[in-house]
């Protein structure tokens, strides 16, 4: 889908944008590539600068309550000045790197909810507009899907996913969001959690898996959450059956649960290269309930999927992804 319009700041008769994304679906570090096709209006312009912009929506509490807006996490120039002569056609064509911690919207072929854009900013004559804007479809990387495969085959089922505004503390995270895929428990663990949240950091190496789990409180005992996080590389999970592994990290949780208490609890755990992690969650705030909740997950040799019910919701944020970003207004840039 490719949402053209008119440039809003030089009015009828001015240069239009049109920036189309290459079919395939990238993964976070991979190459985003596509053209950006301009074309002249009825007089000569002055195009001072192109630009790309990777926009997220984002959940950010304040006040004690939840609120949504857009987040302008990356930015790509893709041309410096020239002349645009009148009627003049132009195709400019862009390969450019996604962060590492790009979040991943799409499993199995399915969605996720998260919505991602990719926005053009045309800078003509000393006026900026964010013209074109494109929904962006971004796939998990081999250790990702490997480690959601396993937590499949684990039992536990998607419930929602999420981008959070803040920092997990005692990581390497670099954007200032981060991702929550929210879990249902696998039937063996639910006696001790309400639920699981796989957050991935990923870097050149390999990646961070921070997980964290609520407990329920009991007749003689409060609710609390525990975090722990292990570092895997690229190379060793890629192809791997993790289940035996990543039931392992569960099992590390579960005990933390047992011993950690209060809303920001601190958890540590070995991690599988042998290193002692530790992560204290800071930011957090009640969450919520994400498009796709409660919907079964099929578990086994398919491993984490999202099911129909998801797939629809999905669509429906993504059709309306262009006017979630067109009423950002200027408070989605960041610096």
């Amino acid at each position: 889908m490719v949402f053209k319009r008119l440039l809003g700041s030089l009015g009828v008769g001015g240069p239009t944008v049109d920036t189309v994304l290459d079919s395939g679906t990238p993964v976070p570090g991979g190459s985003l590539t596509g053209q950006v096709h301009l074309k002249g209006g009825n007089a000569d312009t002055t195009i001072e600068r192109i630009a790309l912009e990777l926009v997220a929506q984002v959940e950010a509490e304040a006040d004690g309550e939840e609120h949504e807006g857009a987040v302008t996490f990356e930015r790509f120039p893709v041309s410096g000045g020239f002349r645009l002569t009148a009627g003049q056609q132009l195709d400019l064509p862009f390969r450019v790197a996604l962060p590492w911690e790009t979040p991943v919207t799409t499993l199995h072929g399915q969605s996720l909810g998260i919505v991602l854009g990719v926005r053009t900013e045309l800078a003509v004559s000393g006026a900026k507009d964010r013209g074109d804007l494109d929904p962006l479809a971004v796939g998990p990387l081999p250790a990702q899907q490997a480690i959601l495969e396993a937590l499949g085959r684990l039992g536990f089922g998607f419930a929602s996913a999420d981008l959070e505004y803040g920092r997990i503390g005692g990581t390497g995270q670099r954007l200032p969001f981060y991702q929550e895929i929210e879990l249902t428990p696998a039937p063996q663990y639910a006696y001790a959690m309400q639920e699981l949240e796989v957050t991935f950091l990923a870097h050149p190496g390999g990646m961070e898996v921070v997980l964290e789990a609520d407990k329920p409180a009991g007749l003689f005992s409060s609710g609390h959450e525990a975090l722990t996080r292990f570092e895997v590389s690229h190379r060793e999970s890629s192809g791997r059956d993790l289940t035996a592994e990543v039931d392992g990290w569960i099992r590390q949780l579960v005990a933390s649960l047992g011993t950690r208490t209060g809303r920001t609890a601190y958890a540590s755990a070995d991690s599988v290269d042998g290193r002692p992690h530790g992560v204290v969650h800071q930011g957090y705030g009640e969450r919520r309930t994400g498009p796709g909740a409660g919907t079964a997950v099929a578990a086994g040799a398919a491993g984490l999927a999202v099911g129909v019910a998801g797939g629809l919701v999905a669509a429906e944020v993504i059709d309306e992804v262009g006017d979630f970003f067109e009423g950002d207004g200027e408070s989605s840039e960041e610096g």
